[in-house]
C-alpha cells in the first residue's frame, strides 16, 4: 500500500512538472536526415502567441551542405498543451550540393557551394517534459533557386530547454504593458497641466 501511495505521489507530481513547464522560448540541437545524410544543427523556438510559434533552424552536414530556416509554427493539443502536433512554413537559405543529369553523356553532374532558396513546410510532434521540449518532424523543401533538385524533404528530432516558461513570459509582458500604460497616463495628465498653466 505504501508503494502504491508512493507511486501515486511520483506520478502527480510529475503531472504538475509538465504543466509547470510550458515553455516561452526554448534552445537546443536538431539532428536532421535524408537521401543526402545527416546533419547537426541548432534550432531556436519563441511562443509569440498561445498556440503560435517561430522557429529558427541552423543546420550543416559539415561538408556540402549548410542551411538557416526561419518557419512560422501552428500548434495544436493533443492530450494536453504539453503534447501537441504543429504544422507551418517558411523560408530556407543556404549553400547546397546539387545534382543535374546529363542527358546528352548520360552522366550527373556534381556541384556544391551553390547558393539556395527555398520554401520550407513543417509537420511534427512535440512533448514537453520537465525542462526540455521533445519534438519530431518532417520538413520538405521545395527549391526557388539555386539548385537542381525541385524537392527534398528531411526528418529531424530535437531537445530543446526551456529558457523562458510560458508564464514568465506573460508576465514580463503584462510588466511592460503596464508601465507603457502608467507612461501613457502621465504624458496625458502634463498635457492637461500645462494647457491650464497656460490659461
Amino acid at each position: 500500500m505504501k508503494y502504491t501511495y508512493l507511486l501515486f505521489l511520483i506520478f502527480f507530481g510529475s503531472i504538475n512538472s509538465l504543466q509547470a513547464q510550458h515553455y516561452g522560448n526554448s534552445l537546443g540541437i536538431r539532428l536532421g536526415n535524408n537521401d543526402l545524410g545527416r546533419t547537426v544543427g541548432l534550432s531556436f523556438q519563441q511562443r509569440i502567441s498561445k498556440r503560435n510559434t517561430i522557429e529558427a533552424i541552423l543546420q550543416s552536414d559539415f561538408s556540402r551542405n549548410t542551411t538557416a530556416h526561419i518557419l512560422y509554427e501552428i500548434h495544436r493539443p493533443i492530450i494536453s498543451k504539453r503534447l501537441n502536433y504543429y504544422y507551418g512554413g517558411g523560408l530556407a537559405f543556404g549553400s547546397e550540393e546539387s545534382f543535374m543529369k546529363d542527358a546528352v553523356n548520360k552522366e550527373i553532374v556534381h556541384t556544391y557551394g551553390n547558393s539556395t532558396v527555398g520554401v520550407d513546410f513543417i509537420l511534427g510532434f512535440e512533448m514537453t517534459f520537465l525542462n526540455t521540449v521533445f519534438s519530431f518532424d518532417y520538413k520538405p523543401n521545395i527549391n526557388v533557386a539555386g539548385r537542381e533538385e525541385f524537392f527534398r524533404g528531411q526528418a529531424g528530432i530535437s531537445a530543446r530547454m526551456v529558457l523562458v516558461k510560458s508564464k514568465d513570459q506573460k508576465k514580463r509582458q503584462r510588466q511592460r504593458q503596464r508601465a507603457k500604460n502608467q507612461q501613457n497616463t502621465s504624458s496625458f495628465g502634463e498635457k492637461i497641466n500645462s494647457i491650464f498653466k497656460k490659461n
